[in-house]
């Protein structure tokens, strides 16, 4: 067959999708902004329940590390079909949602946002298991793009919509716009995904262990899982001190901040769309390589970029949006790297990016107290260096017809 009769079939399978792809990057968003409105709005909500604003900061990092909780999930995802546990998550995050907003008391509201935290755990692996079993790897960085359209549009779309709704409406306005959002997301992929996903194998009572012995075993694979790791410690230790950084060196105001928030937004926008629009080109395994190697690259330079406001925000702009290239083109590339264990692949590779945030998170107030935006850029672009060594490990005599 020749390569333009292969690419037009690619082609017409991707069409075949695209509402299915729409549908599942509606409830992505819905799960991203559940995720992460409570940062901004953690004063209004520890006001509306009573609570110290440390209740609700615990709230976050509970809700961060259900993140780990998705790697039991991969390997029943790989069992019982995408399509079911993609449903299931999105019934936990309804069930959350309505829970938060027609209980408002503290241990309620906690559990209802861990519920969703654990759907969206649940959710991420089996869709993109779902997109790396039904879209051909020519057009895999192009649909897993537009499916990561809702983490940039949950920050410039979702939570603004939030503080609408918590400003016009009362702090619990939110929970019941995203579990409507949530029910009619299930809906959406209940009627759209009608008999897709992979059935229950009943012949493999020890799918757990054969899942993770699988993974276990290719480097490509544990490569791939090191990156994650590494490359989102590296993002999170300069995300978590870029504010202070800035009001510290330039006086900003709280909406200056926010200005700043939003340039990082479309820095993640324009990395998602240039993921759909040139991945797939360039080939994955390259193009990853190619973003991580300029990630590296602007983190270098950021503090050469301190003399004032608009540079600082430019050499923000690209870290973050060489970052989004890079990672968003990697979770496009792992879901080729175990093909028979798709969901418990993915799973492991998000619950290694989670245990890297926290990391990053951990180590990046210490860092920049100890040596400001120079030593934090330093160890970003160091740990950053790292994680594209060991994926060149991983990958090395790697390609799709060898998976």
């Amino acid at each position: 067959m020749s390569n333009r009769s292969m690419t037009s079939t690619c082609d017409r399978k991707v069409s075949g999708l695209a509402w299915k792809i729409g549908a599942a990057t509606f409830s992505r968003l819905v799960l991203n902004t559940t995720r992460r409105f409570v940062y901004p709005f953690a004063p209004v909500l520890s006001r509306g329940l009573g609570v110290p604003l440390t209740a609700i900061t615990s709230i976050i990092a509970a809700t961060q590390a259900t993140s780990l909780l998705g790697l039991f999930s991969g390997p029943l995802t790989d069992r019982l079909g995408y399509k079911v546990m993609m449903l299931l998550g999105l019934g936990m995050l309804t069930i959350g949602l309505f829970a938060g907003g027609f209980l408002p008391f503290y241990g309620v509201v906690l559990a209802g946002l861990l519920l969703a935290g654990l759907g969206k755990s649940i959710f991420d692996p089996a869709i993109q298991a779902y997109v790396g079993q039904r879209v051909p790897f020519e057009r895999r960085g192009l649909v897993i793009g537009m499916l990561e359209f809702s983490w940039a549009g949950s920050s410039l779309v979702g939570i603004p919509l939030v503080g609408f709704l918590i400003h016009y409406l009362g702090w619990r306005a939110p929970f019941f716009a995203l579990g409507i959002a949530g029910l009619l997301s299930f809906v959406a992929l209940a009627v759209s995904i009608s008999g897709d996903g992979k059935s229950l194998d009943r012949r493999q009572p020890a799918g757990y262990l054969k899942a993770w012995q699988a993974l276990g075993k290719q480097r490509s694979a544990l490569g791939a899982i090191g990156f994650a790791f590494l490359v989102s410690a590296a993002n999170d230790n300069l995300f978590v001190v870029y504010g202070a950084w800035l009001e510290q060196s330039f006086s900003l105001s709280i909406i200056a901040l926010g200005v700043g928030t939003g340039v990082i937004g479309v820095a993640e926008l324009c990395g998602e769309s240039l993921t759909a629009a040139f991945s797939d080109r360039l080939g994955l395994k390259r193009s990853v390589m190619i973003g991580t190697a300029l990630c590296v690259i602007s983190y270098g330079v950021l503090p050469l970029m301190r003399q004032s406001l608009p540079l600082s925000l430019g050499g923000l702009f690209f870290i973050f949006l060489t970052y989004e290239f890079a990672i968003v083109t990697a979770l496009s590339l792992g879901t080729e790297l175990l093909p028979a264990f798709r969901a418990t692949m993915m799973s492991a590779f998000l619950a290694a990016a989670g245990i890297g945030r926290m990391a990053g998170a951990l180590i990046g107030g210490s860092i920049w107290l100890s040596g400001g935006i120079l030593l934090t850029a330093l160890v970003s672009a160091v740990i950053s260096a790292m994680g594209l060594m060991i994926l060149i490990w991983g990958l090395r005599g790697w390609n799709q017809k060898k998976a």
